[in-house]
């Protein structure tokens, strides 16, 4: 049975400019639910979208996985009155339903999971014709005319005796490829609904849903953490291992600033048998020639998404997130920084970093603080 994921989006947004390749925690906002929808048993995701920056990132930032695709999306499917169904339609038609299930994700539902999707997708295996995210919600509901429509408010229930009501969430829908042809809509027939989380529901639709999002996010991943060894440590670049300043000449980079107690503490580090890996945005010979000399192997260069590749990369190596430390400096660290095990923020690393950081350092980027880092690791080490 052959799954397709579909996730559209359009270059345009009202209410917050930009917003589905906005930066969430570090990463484009649609990274956080195409992340999942690889890790899911979908065999195939799509992303259909009308703006060629992200066709490009996707192109790439997501080499890693072989599952995701990017197609350029019609411009009349991506108007303001066009509806996700044209554009579902117009994608379907274009491969002949080449697909058994298929599930529609939304870009702005960043708590979207992989067990959710495949929650969906089991809904279709066990013979609905369609699935549906849905949240319970405990509150209650009235019409305009005054009229009470989900409990009697003479004798109001208390809150652990009230069943509630299911919302749709607007995160995942699934659908058969029969049912999908015959009613050109993302769900109909036999329509079996799924829970979510109840902290999915939030929509973002204004800046202080962005904000309110957000720090959301960071708290369920936060949640995530649990206490073992170290036995990975990761790394940024510019602003970790050097002060972030960067010499250029008419013929590009000229070069960087190391500190060589560092250096020592990694290989410290190394006899402790914790491996070091580095993690950057930046593609750069002249870090690719330090790392070398460093002996550092494992070396990710023009990292843009650093969540969803040192996820990949646990799944491939089983490892737990929560074994890994982390030191970053800037946004483009969060994600990663809220869900390893103990993340750190050099002295001068951003504000945004520092109030989220497990532990802020004494020592500056490039004056000793992965040195810091590395003695921290030890001590706490000993403990397991």
């Amino acid at each position: 049975m052959k799954a397709v994921g579909f996730i559209p989006l359009r270059k345009g947004s009202k209410g917050i400019p930009g917003k589905n390749k906005r930066k969430m925690l570090g990463r484009p906002l649609f990274c956080w639910v195409l992340t999942e929808a690889i890790f899911s048993k979908l065999d195939e995701v799509i992303v259909f979208t009308d703006d060629t920056e992200v066709i490009e990132f996707i192109e790439n930032q997501f080499q890693w996985s072989s599952k995701v695709k990017a197609i350029f999306r019609p411009e009349n499917t991506a108007t303001d009155t066009a509806s996700t169904e044209m554009a579902i339609l117009n994608y379907c038609e274009s491969v002949h339903y080449n697909f058994d299930v298929f599930c529609l994700l939304q870009a702005t539902s960043p708590f979207t999971k992989a067990d959710a999707i495949n929650n969906g997708i089991s809904k279709i295996e066990e013979g609905a014709d369609a699935s549906l995210s849905v949240v319970k919600t405990h509150r209650f509901i009235w019409n305009h005319n005054g009229k009470s429509l989900n409990y009697d408010y003479k004798t109001r229930p208390r809150r652990q005796d009230f069943e509630g009501l299911l919302v749709e969430n607007g995160a995942i829908y699934c659908t058969t490829k029969k049912a999908l042809q015959t009613s050109k809509n993302r769900i109909s027939g036999n329509i079996v609904p799924f829970e979510m989380p109840e902290v999915s529901y939030t929509e973002i639709d204004s800046e202080a849903d962005w904000i309110s999002v957000e720090n959301l996010l960071a708290t369920e991943l936060k949640k995530l953490k649990t206490n073992q060894k170290l036995t990975h440590l990761v790394l940024d670049v510019d602003g970790v291992f050097t002060d972030g300043k960067v010499l250029f000449s008419e013929n590009g980079e000229l070069a960087k600033s190391f500190d060589m107690r560092d250096g020592m503490g990694l290989e410290i580090l190394r006899q402790h048998q914790v491996k070091v890996m580095v993690m950057t945005s930046e593609n750069s010979a002249l870090v690719a020639a330090r790392m070398k000399k460093l002996k550092i192997d494992t070396v990710f260069l023009g990292a843009k998404d650093k969540f969803g590749l040192l996820q990949d990369y646990c799944l491939k190596n089983d490892l737990e997130m929560s074994s890994l430390a982390y030191v970053g400096d800037d946004v483009n660290d969060m994600a990663n920084m809220c869900r390893v095990g103990w993340s750190f923020a050099p002295a001068n690393a951003m504000d945004e970093i520092k109030r989220i950081a497990d532990v802020n350092l004494a020592k500056k980027s490039g004056e000793g603080a992965i040195r810091e880092v590395a003695q921290f690791i030890q001590k706490y080490n000993t403990r397991f």
